[in-house]
């Protein structure tokens, strides 16, 4: 059940399941916390599962027309401390994942362990950057198109039909979207800096979780950065999407890494 609180006058909807080991997790541009409605009932046997809607997402309101990586680790943050959560993991899908980045460098020793899953430490390289720059500027006329087009190319052609009907529910979850939320999370993304660092240099538990045929992210290229910066990783066959094109496989990743932090 979606519950709510007040951050800077604006409303965060997140949601408290389950006990034990906490895990955040921490859902991607255009998506909200439904993205997680079929992995959840799989972590909540042993854990205490926390989604949020990041801000401009679902439930949550925006805050202005740019939303950094750092306000927006703030506002879950904010989540955080009124559940009196001390540690705990983080799992971030894309957008999630720099936001995992920026709340781990602001609150390092409450974290045990951080999954970037589809994504990446890196900032944008400069092409990216002028996409974004120029999906921003089309995006008042255009956001249906946009939407559309950018979330359909997450997925491979074998893909898109094979998971046809869940690509369609999370579609049209995308689309509600506010035109105010995606400029202002698009924004962020395209001015984040480089956190390698926050994974380089912390003791903490670190997971990449890949899809080789990731449209998005180059899955060799990522395999160089989990090796960089002291990371483990596990490559899956699918894109940008594991939780929808590779779920199984995510869950049990995802238990995996859960319970190795158990054994130490």
């Amino acid at each position: 059940m979606q519950k709510s609180i007040t951050f800077k006058n604006a409303n965060i909807s997140f949601s408290d399941v389950g006990k034990g080991t906490a895990v955040v997790l921490i859902h991607g541009f255009l998506e909200n916390s439904t993205m997680w409605d079929k992995i959840v009932p799989a972590l909540v046997k042993r854990n205490r599962v926390i989604t949020v809607d990041v801000l401009g997402h679902g439930k949550t309101d925006c805050l202005g027309y740019v939303h950094t990586m750092a306000l927006f680790a703030e506002a879950i943050i904010f989540v955080l401390k009124h559940l009196k959560l001390r540690k705990y993991f983080l799992v971030g899908h894309s957008l999630g994942g720099y936001i995992s980045l920026a709340l781990a460098q602001k609150n390092t020793k409450q974290i045990k362990g951080l999954c970037l899953l589809n994504s990446t430490s890196n900032a944008d390289d400069e092409e990216r950057k002028k996409i974004r720059f120029r999906a921003n500027k089309m995006i008042q006329d255009n956001f249906s198109n946009l939407v559309r087009m950018s979330f359909v190319n997450l997925f491979g052609e074998k893909s898109r039909e094979h998971y046809k009907n869940e690509i369609n529910l999370a579609l049209n979850e995308a689309l509600q979207t506010p035109i105010q939320g995606y400029i202002a999370a698009n924004e962020g993304m395209r001015i984040r800096v480089n956190r390698n660092d926050v994974l380089a240099n912390n003791n903490f538990k670190k997971l990449f979780i890949i899809g080789k045929n990731d449209p998005v992210l180059n899955s060799e290229s990522l395999i160089e950065e989990a090796k960089e910066t002291n990371s483990e990783f596990v490559v899956l066959n699918g894109g940008h999407m594991s939780h929808i094109e590779n779920r199984e496989e995510l869950i049990f990743t995802l238990k995996g890494f859960l319970k190795s932090y158990k054994r130490q």
